[in-house]
């Protein structure tokens, strides 16, 4: 592996924070307070409550959350002593203990992303509430984020199910510094619209207008994107690395239904990120619906390749710990590849930073300077 000469300025596109148990009872607006996301406990354990209704998958495993550092199996054996605060490090909703972190893992600058944030969207069909919820959160995360906002970056949680609202909120957040939006993959949150639905063009224009890349990240919910098995029955535990390796799935579903249904098409600056679902894989996708666009070109809204939509628009988030990222960034060229470390949830570990460096061996010094920072950079417009 070359070794990087001159200071490279790191930026993890995709960290996460552990909102404080009060969150939205503190910043939710007054008509909504009772209405709160909150956590309480029961009999069996401590449970996640969104407008009154448990979320079940992390129901006595709320430290599960977090957990980074801690065994897993502790924390999925639904010990009913363990609470919320169990799995959270400081850092991960303190801003001065981040920057700690972020000092001794060598990362410069981190993008923010929610986690109760991720899984409360598919309990929430009132689309007023759930502008409510995202309002707050977004405001919390950036009061959080101006303890440093050089390094602290917020990314602002968007939800669609009110598209009108989604705008106002979009142009809100940009005024008060966050630098793009996250959206839900799953229809459910957008009140089963498919993305070409013509109530959702003023969210992907004005997006657009704001230089506001949107990213589609992994979500956690009890319903599933699939009917593979049952998560309530007794034997569900057997499916738990399928339905843990399979959140990728519905990240590059939908980054695939934004492709082919036209939308960079129709609208040519529109950013997009794909996140948390490596990005070892995306050659071979971009080949895949390369070649099956030929098939069926007169089918669709495209006028170019898919890969040239992705090229010109689009960068992809690899993990840390997959092998073949630099022989992916080499055949496909470097501008098109950022990292993510996932602090501080259970799958992430430390470290991640030199184990990306590890897996960009054999790419250039200029190579390695895109991936660990200048692309993200570039692409949310941080200089």
């Amino acid at each position: 592996m070359q070794n990087i000469t001159k200071k490279t300025l790191t930026v993890d596109v995709d960290g996460h924070i552990l909102e404080p148990r009060n969150t939205w009872k503190e910043y939710l607006e007054p008509k909504f307070k009772k209405r709160a996301i909150e956590f309480v406990t029961e009999e069996s354990g401590e449970v996640i409550l969104i407008d009154g209704k448990p979320l079940e998958v992390v129901r006595n495993r709320t430290a599960l959350l977090g957990g980074i550092d801690h065994d897993p199996e502790v924390l999925l054996r639904r010990n009913k002593i363990l609470t919320y605060e169990d799995g959270c490090p400081t850092g991960s909703y303190l801003p001065d203990e981040r920057l700690k972190v972020m000092d001794k893992e060598g990362i410069d600058i981190s993008l923010l992303y929610p986690t109760v944030g991720i899984c409360w969207e598919g309990k929430v069909q009132d689309a007023k509430l759930a502008a409510a919820y995202t309002r707050a959160y977004n405001r919390w995360l950036v009061d959080f984020c101006s303890y440093d906002k050089k390094r602290l970056i917020p990314i602002a949680h968007i939800s669609l199910l009110d598209p009108f609202l989604a705008v106002k909120e979009m142009k809100r957040a940009a005024n008060d510094g966050c630098k793009g939006v996250f959206i839900s993959p799953d229809l459910k949150p957008r009140a089963m619209r498919h993305f070409d639905h013509p109530d959702l063009d003023p969210v992907w224009e004005t997006a657009q207008d704001l230089n506001l890349p949107v990213s589609f990240h992994v979500v956690v919910r009890d319903e599933r994107s699939h009917h593979y098995f049952d998560p309530t029955s007794e034997n569900a535990y057997r499916f738990g690395l399928f339905d843990f390796s399979f959140l990728a799935i519905d990240v590059m579903a939908a980054f695939t239904e934004l492709l082919s249904l036209g939308i960079l098409e129709k609208f040519p600056q529109l950013k997009v990120a794909v996140l948390e679902s490596g990005a070892n894989w995306i050659s071979a996708w971009l080949d895949r619906m390369d070649h099956k666009f030929e098939v069926v070109r007169s089918t669709t809204p495209l006028k170019q390749k898919p890969s040239d939509y992705f090229y010109r628009q689009c960068i992809v988030s690899a993990d840390p710990d997959e092998t073949l990222t630099g022989a992916i960034v080499n055949h496909m060229g470097d501008d098109y590849f950022v990292w993510a470390s996932d602090y501080p949830h259970v799958d992430a570990s430390y470290g991640v930073l030199e184990e990306i460096k590890t897996n960009l061996s054999g790419t250039s010094e200029e190579s390695q300077q895109k991936v660990l920072g200048g692309n993200a950079i570039r692409f949310y417009g941080l200089a």
